[in-house]
């Protein structure tokens, strides 16, 4: 089972370096399935509207909903993630390389969102990386049973990651 995921205290860099990293394997060839995140300053808001785009070449879903000035309240739009998770599941038929997971957030901490499929991956033997955030470190390691690798959240220990990988299977 290969399993990593990548962790940083700076907002946006793990979504920067997972959706870079997605881009240079699908450029290489490799077939990748999963969701790349980019955020885009609100005009009227000190936070960002938050897009993933469904690797490889799939849509782009806008998963955050505006809530009005004020609101302390979650922005993830639920259903729109909904949609990007069942998007995502029926790559599989491709027989996808890695499966890239740009956050194990709330909802994955809960068991919904992106949490069935990385079960799905990992039953199937595919390869899984994954962003996690410190607010749900203790529930990615305790649904993953402790099995995921800490990797330095930077390109060259992703690249080694994966190309150990590449070579297990070869």
């Amino acid at each position: 089972m290969h399993l990593a995921y990548v962790m940083t205290e700076t907002r946006g860099t793990i979504d920067r370096l997972l959706s870079e990293f997605s881009r240079l394997l699908i450029g290489r060839g490799n077939r990748l399935i999963g969701v790349a995140q980019t955020n885009t300053e609100c005009s009227d808001s000190t936070l960002c509207d938050m897009d993933v785009q469904v690797l490889p070449d799939g849509q782009t879903i806008r998963i955050s909903q505006s809530l009005g000035t004020g609101s302390r309240g979650c922005r993830l739009n639920p259903s729109a993630l909904e949609q990007a998770v069942a998007l995502v599941s029926d790559g599989f038929d491709g027989d996808p390389q890695l499966l890239v997971v740009n956050k194990f957030g709330k909802h994955e901490a809960e068991g919904r969102g992106f949490r069935p499929v990385i079960g799905e991956a990992l039953s199937r033997g595919i390869p899984v990386l994954a962003g996690v955030n410190t607010l749900n470190h203790d529930a990615f390691i305790e649904f993953t049973q402790g099995m995921g690798q800490r990797l330095t959240a930077d390109p060259v220990a992703l690249e080694k990651w994966f190309s150990g990988i590449e070579q297990d299977v070869a």
